[in-house]
């Protein structure tokens, strides 16, 4: 099984199942704090592949959905700076499975790790809908 770091929010309940979903599948999953990470531009790029610059943010951010800041209109310098100074407007969680790194949980090294898709159980916020919010910081 693989070595999994986990990049997350503490207190965010749809984290916590996507680890709990790990775990259940035999994985070690070591949790790190995405909020208090010394992230470096170069380190937190790799994360995100080839994916569109816009797929970077978590839309749930409170300044996305406030609209001061818009994902579409964002290039790949901008959007790391924008990261790098507020952590939560990262996609969550950060992923680095031996190697393999993604930004949120319905990527292929993910569900390869799953063995089966789980996205629409682990990936979907679980206070969508409900107008609630994740603890902050």
């Amino acid at each position: 099984m693989a070595t999994i770091i986990f990049y997350h929010k503490p207190g965010c309940a749809t984290n916590a199942r996507q680890m709990q979903a790990l775990k259940a599948a035999g994985h070690h999953v070591i949790a790190k704090d995405i909020l208090k990470e010394p992230w470096r531009a170069e380190e937190l790029r790799r994360f995100f592949g080839n994916t569109p610059v816009a797929s970077w943010f978590n839309r749930a951010a409170r300044r996305i959905k406030s609209g001061e800041i818009n994902p579409d209109t964002s290039d790949a310098a901008s959007a790391l700076a924008l990261m790098l100074s507020d952590p939560l407007l990262i996609r969550r969680p950060l992923i680095n499975a031996d190697g393999a790194r993604c930004a949120g949980f319905d990527h292929g090294p993910v569900l390869s790790l799953l063995g089966r898709s789980m996205q629409d159980d682990v990936e979907r916020c679980s206070r969508e809908g409900t107008g609630g919010h994740c603890p902050s910081g």
